[in-house]
């Protein structure tokens, strides 16, 4: 994971020059919320595929929430 600083500054390099800054900050939402799920999945806070699509299967069929 890079520090910060470094991530917004490439953040920066790559949007339009007429971006407004609710796209920054969208965009830095959306890269905190990655690295976010990327440090859970490093940390084995996984939920297997099938588990979720049985869950997901139930919930349709059901109505459940």
């Amino acid at each position: 994971m890079q520090p910060a600083k470094t991530t917004v500054m490439a953040l920066l390099e790559k949007l339009p020059d007429d971006c407004s800054l609710e796209d920054v900050l969208y965009h830095l939402y959306v890269i905190q919320k990655i690295e976010a799920g990327l440090a859970e999945a490093d940390a084995g806070k996984l939920i297997p595929h099938e588990e979720v699509a049985k869950e997901l299967r139930r919930k349709w069929v059901t109505g459940a929430a």
